[in-house]
């Protein structure tokens, strides 16, 4: 199992690929909001654990592994929003938040069972594509 800090460096990832931004230390820094030290520290962990590719000084480049697990997390992310704006009708504002603290929880079975509830949508309320 992955934690819930990995989690959220694996989703900048995808985040990063998906927008086709530079993927580095100091652009994940600054998405993040957390020091390039700290971000370093859990790059060489994810690099070691065959997420990614990095080599001091350039850019990341994303495992197929790295890129599974990130795109995984934004599916439930994006499902979550989706129920959460859909189903339970919260605000716009609120869906992003909520979503956050609830995709480290939530099963990949039951991600499933609530894009079928959903009837598979295709975009999160954002407008952003939910990754088939």
């Amino acid at each position: 199992m992955v934690s819930k800090n990995k989690e959220d460096y694996l989703r900048a990832l995808y985040l990063f690929n998906e927008e086709k931004k530079k993927l580095n230390v100091t652009n994940l820094s600054k998405a993040l909001k957390i020091s390039k030290p700290s971000v370093s520290q859990m790059i060489k962990i994810l690099s070691d654990e065959n997420f990614l590719r990095y080599k001091k000084y350039s850019e990341i480049k994303v495992t197929k592994k790295g890129l599974n697990a990130s795109k995984n997390l934004t599916i439930k992310h994006r499902i979550i929003e989706t129920f959460l704006k859909e189903v339970l009708k919260l605000n716009l504002k609120e869906v992003h938040s909520e979503a956050h603290k609830l995709e480290h929880a939530i099963s990949n079975k039951t991600i499933l069972k609530l894009r079928k509830f959903l009837k598979n949508p295709k975009c999160d309320p954002h407008g952003k594509e939910i990754p088939s």
